[in-house]
């Protein structure tokens, strides 16, 4: 799947006792404290890899729990990590957490949290916290490349270290068509199972069912602002794939963060995911009919698509999502083979830059979109009959 801040929207609230309610100290006394000094001295302790303070600002019951979040993060690469209290009702705290990965985030990654504070003599702790991210769902682990940093909750060491691996080759790939005007660095995110996927990425387990991999900015909306990109894999699809299949899916998505910059909400899918299918399956020797299966058998049965994929037809869980897909990768091979390679890259920058498909077909190849779709619908017939 070729496009996060996680949950766009701040967390619903927690429910807590009459008892814990705002004013109610541990022997009837009042919290003096500002819940937002207390955040600030969480994340402080994170930066400075000091557990006992991380854990001092957590209630008994949690430090446990909370302890093995701690070592997690001890083991990334932050450059920053703060708190800013959104709102309190009571003991609920709305929080946003930001952060940044050193050498790999522009900008700080935000997500929202919702905590339940529980009153300490004149302080607060920490009662509990809604899992956001992926060290809150068991022991990371951590796996580094040239190019590449994976972050793991279930897989093994060696996996991960063959994640990291294939995306140093998916880099090396990527950077020989697009460029090296990019990071040219690859954050990946295993978690445990399509559930855990799903959790982080704030929607049904049934709406990824299938799909191996995804580039977290295009849940949240293609935007040359996203300061990061993630690439979250379903550890359950992404099992059942050959050493190709996983190269391939790994150098699509790296692709996806490549072109980010470059792409907008004007970017058709067919084109963006195209491409990245394009990038993914380049030196691999497989033919028009390997790749595109599902929409060989359409072909066959006298279903030539009349129009290019729309980007209904990319939806997770839409009616022919192969075919689009399919059709999207036909579409950049044939720009490639009938214009070259800088043709295709010209294209997809010019539509990125605000140009419009039409024109942007115009001023890189010399056509408009209807001549190009019905050269597309030929092209389609020709390679997959």
């Amino acid at each position: 799947m070729g496009v996060r801040t996680r949950a766009a929207a701040l967390l619903c609230c927690v429910a807590v006792p009459a008892a814990l309610l705002a004013g109610c100290g541990g022997g009837g006394g009042t919290v003096r404290e500002d819940p937002q000094r207390m955040l600030n001295r969480h994340a402080a302790a994170v930066l400075k890899h000091d557990e006992g303070a991380y854990l001092a600002d957590v209630a008994p019951a949690q430090r446990a729990a909370q302890r093995t979040v701690y070592r997690n993060l001890a083991r990334l690469p932050l450059a920053s990590w703060s708190y800013r209290l959104v709102r309190r009702t009571g003991t609920t705290a709305k929080v946003q957490l930001s952060y940044r990965l050193t050498g790999y985030d522009s900008a700080p990654v935000t997500s929202a949290l919702a905590l339940t504070l529980a009153p300490d003599g004149s302080r607060w702790d920490i009662a509990s916290s809604s899992p956001a991210e992926l060290w809150d769902q068991g022991t990371l682990r951590v796996a580094r490349g040239t190019h590449s940093l994976v972050l793991g909750v279930g897989a093994s060491q060696a996996s991960l270290q063959a994640y990291a691996a294939d995306v140093d080759r998916a880099v090396a790939t990527v950077s020989g068509v697009w460029g090296n005007g990019w990071a040219r660095r690859v954050v990946v995110e295993v978690p445990g199972s399509l559930r855990d996927m799903a959790a982080l990425l704030d929607a049904s387990p049934t709406a990824y069912e299938g799909i191996a991999a995804v580039t977290t900015a295009e849940l949240r909306g293609s935007s040359a602002s996203v300061p990061a990109d993630r690439v979250m894999v379903n550890p359950e699809a992404f099992g059942e794939l050959s050493g190709l299949g996983r190269r391939v899916v790994l150098t699509h998505e790296t692709t996806h963060v490549a072109t980010r910059a470059a792409t907008n909400s004007g970017t058709p899918l067919w084109l963006s995911e195209g491409f990245a299918d394009w990038v993914g399956y380049l030196g691999t020797g497989r033919t028009a009919r390997q790749v595109a299966p599902e929409l060989a058998r359409d072909v066959a049965a006298g279903r030539t698509p009349r129009t290019l994929p729309a980007n209904a037809d990319f939806g997770t869980t839409a009616t022919g999502l192969a075919q689009a897909y399919e059709g999207g990768w036909l579409a950049c091979r044939m720009v490639e083979a009938d214009w070259g390679a800088g043709k295709l890259v010209a294209l997809y920058r010019a539509v990125g830059a605000g140009a419009g498909t039409d024109a942007a077909m115009r001023s890189t190849l010399g056509i408009g979109l209807d001549d190009f779709t019905a050269r597309w619908r030929a092209y389609v017939q020709r390679e997959l009959a």
